[in-house]
């Protein structure tokens, strides 16, 4: 089997097996294949969550780690189980042999740590001939995912791989994808380790792992939060946002979660402020204590289905918890929320207004991300080219001249575009999106895609059109100044910043699901002094006061004091 790289994808010539393509996929390299190592502290903490402890009989009873990679898990674990062995009279090593499992994809780091964890067995005192017999015993060179694992497992741990869709070649991930439903849309390889593994659980046994939180929230973990709903309890969710979990940068932010195969319970959630031994033995023991004595633990009602899970420990929780259960959504209130117009094909369809050559009833102002700053907006002078008419369907080219002059230099790029396949001939020149003249003409409210907070929420009167890295709100009912002021407030902000997935820099995603999970009453419910005061406060480009947020929303005075610190 030949392998090739190009642009981050991964190319099979040929074929061979599924685990020569599987362990190349995420076998290349540490970050591309997802072994990313676990910090010791953070590894005995885990085991600590989940009760994989020495003064337990661990010898009579079973431990997974699906993905051993480095195997810290396994000789952290190994530790504990020889401790708790070696407490009994029992007397033959070979009685461990199926007290603990792993298994590891990728053939020269399962090799390594083969050796590794012989040694490891023999400086313990264990014969060599028995050591190699363990080693042979627990370690399993394999596709976890395609394995033929039997059996339930106690305790399952580990730090499953993160590998994104692109590096997992088609065919496999199609494999992959077929076996394992909560799988769905752009789900990481991560989701089939835990569906897998959820699955091995025996009756009360728990698993923890510490993987990316996207889950939690985002689109792709309705599958994966569904399953854990309808048969395993959450007990223990903790947010390592900001910390070195890991032996290695990631671009991910690092959870633990802690699932048991029981009726469902409630959650204690935590934000750890530290990755030293001490303080996490510390926050395990407060996190298993019958009451936690920390404000820094809380108590939460957070599985709700496959629907997003707030896991946090923020009081901010509290106050959306509340205003999801009084007030419809944006959208109910008589808002309509959109995407912008993708062209596929920028450098032929944007260029500057006044320079793109073609008939003026072919091209439109447009508005970016780089129009809006601080809630106003700057129009750069950019425009996109229309090849709709109205009615629907694509304009006769012979019709336009000058449109057609112009999008013939860029035919041959145009005709490539996914978007064109199945009728080049007639749909070459198409947008991915149908661009509808009469948007630009409707008063709206212009959002960036990727912002740090809603400050740049910027009005647009009915002056242009919006481009796809900008999200659009209209409205029939609303006032949009008013709706403005409100969200720039830091309304939009703290329902985002809930369910949105943190990308780079710490910066939100204020994309259409989120931005449909925000909470407003219906305008015409607030009452006509305090919609002057909002109405005023949009004009002048001002945020609405925190008095007057409580007041609308129904509020305690000083319940929205923190969204003044935001």
């Amino acid at each position: 089997m030949s392998l090739a790289v190009t642009a981050g994808a991964v190319r099979i010539d040929g074929s061979d097996s599924r685990i020569d393509a599987s362990e190349y996929a995420y076998g290349y390299e540490e970050k591309t294949r997802g072994a990313i190592f676990t910090r010791a502290s953070v590894v005995e903490f885990m085991l600590d969550l989940i009760g994989y402890t020495d003064d337990k009989p661990l010898h009579r009873m079973r431990l997974l780690e699906p993905s051993f990679g480095g195997g810290r898990f396994v000789l952290l674990a190994a530790d504990r189980l020889l401790r708790a062995w070696r407490r009994t009279s029992e007397t033959d090593p070979l009685e461990l042999r199926s007290a603990l499992r792993a298994v590891e994809l990728d053939a020269d780091t399962f090799s390594a740590f083969h050796e590794t964890l012989q040694a490891y067995l023999i400086d313990q005192g264990i014969a060599d001939s028995a050591a190699r017999q363990l080693a042979d015993s627990w370690l399993h060179h394999e596709d976890f995912l395609l394995g033929n694992e039997t059996g339930a497992f106690d305790f399952i741990v580990g730090n499953p791989p993160y590998v994104r869709q692109e590096l997992i070649p088609n065919d496999l991930l199609h494999v992959y994808r077929s076996t394992y439903p909560t799988m769905v849309g752009r789900a990481d390889l991560y989701i089939a380790f835990m569906e897998r593994s959820l699955d091995l659980l025996a009756d009360g046994g728990t698993l923890s792992f510490i993987c990316a939180d996207a889950w939690t929230r985002n689109d792709y973990g309705r599958g994966i939060r569904g399953k854990i709903a309808r048969g395993y309890a959450l007990t223990h969710y903790v947010d390592m946002y900001g910390l070195d979990a890991f032996e290695v940068q990631v671009g991910a932010y690092p959870s633990i979660t802690v699932i048991t195969r029981s009726k469902s319970a409630l959650t204690r959630v935590a934000h750890a402020r530290s990755v030293g031994s001490s303080y996490l033995r510390g926050l395990s023991s407060n996190l298993l204590s019958e009451q936690p004595g920390s404000a820094d633990v809380l108590t939460l009602d957070a599985v709700r289905g496959a629907s997003p899970w707030l896991l946090s420990v923020s009081p901010k929780v509290a106050v959306i918890t509340e205003l999801e259960s009084r007030f419809p959504t944006v959208v109910e209130s008589g808002c309509r929320i959109g995407i912008g117009v993708a062209t596929g094909a920028d450098k032929a369809y944007i260029g500057a207004f006044e320079e793109l050559d073609v008939e003026d009833d072919r091209k439109l102002p447009l508005a970016t991300n780089k129009d809006m700053s601080s809630g106003v907006l700057h129009w750069s002078g950019k425009g996109v080219i229309n090849p709709w008419r109205d009615e629907g369907g694509l304009v006769d080219l012979a019709d336009y001249p000058r449109l057609a002059a112009h999008l013939e230099q860029f035919r041959a790029q145009l005709s490539r575009r996914h978007t064109a396949k199945g009728d080049v001939e007639r749909k070459w020149y198409k947008t991915i999106d149908r661009i509808t003249p009469s948007l630009m003409h409707k008063p709206k409210l212009l959002i960036p895609d990727i912002k740090g907070n809603g400050d740049a929420i910027a009005y647009d009167p009915g002056t242009l059109y919006p481009h796809h890295n900008l999200y659009f709100i209209t409205s029939t009912t609303w006032d949009l100044r008013a709706l403005q002021a409100l969200l720039r407030s830091g309304i939009a902000h703290l329902f985002v910043a809930a369910y949105s997935v943190k990308i780079g820099g710490g910066y939100l995603r204020f994309q259409a699901q989120n931005l449909k999970r925000i909470r407003v009453p219906h305008w015409n419910e607030i009452g006509t002094e305090d919609q002057t005061e909002m109405r005023r406060a949009g004009e002048a480009g001002k945020k609405l006061p925190t008095a007057l947020l409580e007041r609308i929303y129904q509020l305690s005075p000083g319940t929205l004091t923190f969204l003044e610190e935001d």
